[in-house]
């Protein structure tokens, strides 16, 4: 196997480089290249594709939000495939539907296996830097005008359908869709501007 990265790695890490460096086109084009790939790779956990399209839009803005923390020595693809898994399972886990144990040993011919999978992003002050990017998402949300902010409390703050919100606010499902996402493109202006306190 060759040890000199992909073309498409390199291009990876020519595009985030630019976006750390506030060229929006950059992490756009990071977010057209893998948004198929991350849609198939949390559909396989989650079966209801409004909530998987919701999770791949959710996983681009935590991957934004952590994109100084990512190490070019991993392929890039890799480290968001891991954001992607680590949020469709706590997705699962709040929603307390049936999901694949990464804990439960595979039971084979030879015997018992465990499961091991390498942890790429340990670093000891990682829950204050969490806390951190909590409390910045909840000021960026608390910046929403307030049709915004009151869509995304419901979707993501009270796990609320689009159905539910629609009649909650007596709007048509349509229009809550459309607040949805302009209010998600928000979010994202406004932690791009706020990134350098993370």
């Amino acid at each position: 196997m060759s040890l000199h990265p992909s073309a498409s790695s390199e291009q990876d890490r020519a595009f985030v480089t630019e976006a750390l460096h506030g060229n929006q086109a950059a992490y756009e084009a990071l977010v057209n290249k893998y948004r198929l790939a991350l849609y198939r790779h949390i559909a396989r956990l989650v079966r209801d594709p409004q909530e998987v399209e919701d999770l791949v839009q959710e996983t681009f803005i935590k991957a934004f939000t952590a994109l100084e923390s990512y190490s070019a020595e991993f392929a890039f693809s890799t480290w968001l495939y891991k954001i992607a898994t680590n949020h469709a399972i706590d997705y699962l886990r709040r929603k307390k539907l049936k999901a694949l144990s990464l804990d439960e040993p595979i039971e084979t011919r030879e015997g018992t296996l465990e499961r091991e999978l390498a942890d790429t992003t340990y670093f000891p002050d990682r829950h204050i830097v969490e806390d951190q990017r909590r409390a910045l998402l909840q000021e960026a949300i608390d910046a929403l005008p307030e049709k915004y902010r009151l869509v995304i409390v419901l979707r993501h703050q009270q796990e609320k359908s689009y159905e539910e919100i629609a009649e909650e606010l007596n709007l048509p499902l349509g229009t809550v869709k459309a607040h949805i996402f302009r209010a998600r493109r928000l979010l994202y202006q406004y932690l791009r501007g706020k990134r350098s306190s993370l």
